[in-house]
């Protein structure tokens, strides 16, 4: 494989629509996605009006990359051989000693080679936006159970299963029920940033070089069609070829063609299967085989390359990285604070010209959490002496992205021909562009930059 990686190169370039193309005023939706679940919890479930009140130092529980122990209660921040560097029960952070006596030097018991490819029904990994504010109430309920009952083992996964489902159902936005989408319909303005005009003007550009362009995203096509006419305007199905809708990733990468096949729309309605794709339009569920099939019909060409980009690990660059060996690029928007990405918009341009994103920038949900320290590198505290080392998930970062941006408005005024470094064993730090995070460079890492 080169040691550079070009969208000049690519036949196809594809796009997550939540926080990737479409992005969210954070701190508005993260209560938003946090109330709509803790509303259901204590009016259908009977739990403490408690967690309905949120303090504001609480949010600074939020972080990337933790996993919970589902029986136990128990967060986990992990190591890359396995080991346990942090961890709380509930929001209570573990002292050293509590760390030592309870996970000690051995591997989490739930970690394995392949802990990304799967959720276990007693263990869940929080590594998108979506997911964490619901991290930050699991622990608020652990918290509670504990103090009231003194419990060992803990059942309440499934009542947050049911505010899910509840919430996000697939008829949810149209039956306008729940909580989450009869908030987002009523107030677009709160919750979501318009695209600005340099990623238009970039998308564009990527069109009239003759790519091939596709959004692909696990949200139903209603609520679909609201974020990209919001976001871009009516006319976003000018600029790109496919739309995908309701994908169910990662299975639309992992299971096999005949299993999930794609599906027509009409009105918003599921239709017909298809047993294959025959040109470009807007589709329902689908399978990577099947939609690889037509971008060879779209190109010409028997192994057209590939460039997806995306916020969740789990559920965009793993995937379509290991199973099909897209290039894939990670949206991360905790580089934005540390890198100084406030100054991304271009103070040249007239004002007038700026998208609304360019007016509304905002700090990250949670850049550094003062309680679980940084993303990509951290010490055991149970241990007496304690390198810094990788994360479990920055090691994973590592591994399945191509590189790592804050945002799309990061490399719009790059010329299509630039040559990013991508990861690999010799540059473990080359993949972050523009710069890789301070923690890594403080933690004696060494920068590529060829």
């Amino acid at each position: 494989m080169t040691q550079h990686f070009s969208l000049a190169d690519c036949d196809v370039v594809g796009f997550d629509l939540d926080h990737t193309l479409c992005r969210y005023n954070l701190q508005e939706s993260a209560s938003l996605i946090y109330n709509s679940f803790a509303q259901y919890l204590v009016t259908e479930k009977g739990y403490h009006k408690e967690l309905l009140t949120v303090p504001p130092e609480s949010w600074d529980f939020c972080c990337r990359g933790l996993a919970l122990d589902l029986e136990e209660g128990n967060f986990i921040k992990l190591a890359v051989d396995g080991t346990v560097l942090r961890a709380s029960h509930g929001t209570k952070m573990m002292t050293s000693e509590e760390l030592m006596g309870i996970f000690g030097k051995k591997k989490w018991k739930h970690f394995t080679d392949s802990l990304m490819a799967s959720r276990a029904a007693k263990y869940y990994f929080f590594d998108n936006f979506f997911d964490l504010p619901g991290a930050l109430l699991c622990a608020r309920i652990v918290d509670y159970l504990t103090r009231e009952g003194n419990q060992s083992t803990f059942d309440f996964w499934k009542d947050v299963l049911a505010s899910i489902h509840y919430n996000y159902k697939i008829t949810a936005f149209k039956e306008n029920s729940g909580l989450y989408f009869p908030e987002i319909v009523s107030d677009p303005g709160r919750y979501l940033m318009i695209c600005s005009q340099s990623v238009k003007k970039w998308l564009y550009q990527l069109k009239n070089a003759g790519k091939v362009l596709f959004i692909m995203t696990n949200s139903h096509s209603d609520y679909c069609r609201l974020l990209c006419e919001y976001i871009f305007g009516n006319d976003f199905t000018d600029v790109f070829d496919i739309v995908i809708s309701n994908a169910l990733k990662p299975g639309f990468f992992s299971h096999q063609p005949n299993k999930r096949l794609f599906r027509k729309l009409e009105n918003d309605e599921e239709r017909d299967a298809l047993h294959s794709l025959d040109k470009p339009g807007w589709y329902s569920q689908g399978n990577s085989n099947h939609l690889y099939k037509l971008f060879k019909k779209m190109t010409g060409k028997e192994q057209p390359k590939v460039a997806y980009f995306g916020d969740s690990m789990h559920s965009d660059i793993f995937p379509a990285c290991h199973y099909s060996n897209w290039e894939t690029v990670l949206i991360l928007e905790e580089l934005r604070e540390d890198e100084g990405m406030a100054s991304e918009r271009n103070e040249t341009e007239p004002l007038e010209k700026k998208g609304k994103y360019e007016e509304q920038q905002k700090k990250p949900l949670n850049s550094f959490s003062k309680e679980w320290g940084s993303l990509f590198v951290d010490g055991n505290l149970g241990l007496e002496s304690s390198a810094n080392s990788f994360t479990w998930f920055c090691k994973q970062i590592h591994n399945y992205s191509t590189i790592v941006i804050p945002s799309l408005e990061a490399i719009t005024d790059l010329p299509l021909d630039y040559k990013f470094t991508r990861f690999s064993p010799n540059s473990k730090t080359g993949g972050y562009y523009p710069k890789p995070p301070l923690a890594l460079l403080s933690n004696g890492e060494s920068v590529t930059t060829t």
